[in-house]
């Protein structure tokens, strides 16, 4: 029951109840990720493309495609990962959740929201005045 009402109220866990509908009567399975995130496509967009969508394993946040699915799921390729072997690059890195607001989010050296110590300032800085 919470999963429903979860899939009827909110849009960002996982899926709603349209796109479930939707999955169900145009959906066909493509592949999986290694996030768990599964991926469908089926239907005809505007442009005359096979439609393309991904339903998230918990909460909807777009960067957690992997580079592999982010092609196939803008038709940069035709092949799913799943169906070629793909194997990423071993420049692509593996997803790393956003960590912006939370202590983990990165904070310049000087920030006061850091734990450290703000350095001094050294005088070195001539406020601007106008006329001078």
């Amino acid at each position: 029951m919470k999963t429903f009402l979860l899939q009827f109220f909110t849009w960002w866990n996982s899926q709603t109840l349209g796109t479930r509908f939707h999955t169900w009567r145009f959906g066909k399975r493509v592949g999986e990720d290694e996030a768990g995130n599964v991926y469908y496509e089926g239907g005809i967009d505007s442009e005359g493309r096979t439609r393309r969508w991904v339903i998230y394993r918990d909460y909807s946040e777009a960067s957690k495609i992997p580079p592999g699915w982010h092609g196939w799921i803008h038709h940069r390729v035709d092949a799913a990962p799943s169906s070629e072997g793909y194997k990423p690059r071993e420049w692509q890195k593996p997803h790393q959740a956003n960590s912006t607001g939370t202590p983990s989010a990165y904070r310049p050296k000087g920030s006061i929201l850091t734990n450290q110590h703000r350095p001094q300032v050294t005088g070195d800085y001539d406020a601007w005045t106008p006329g001078s």
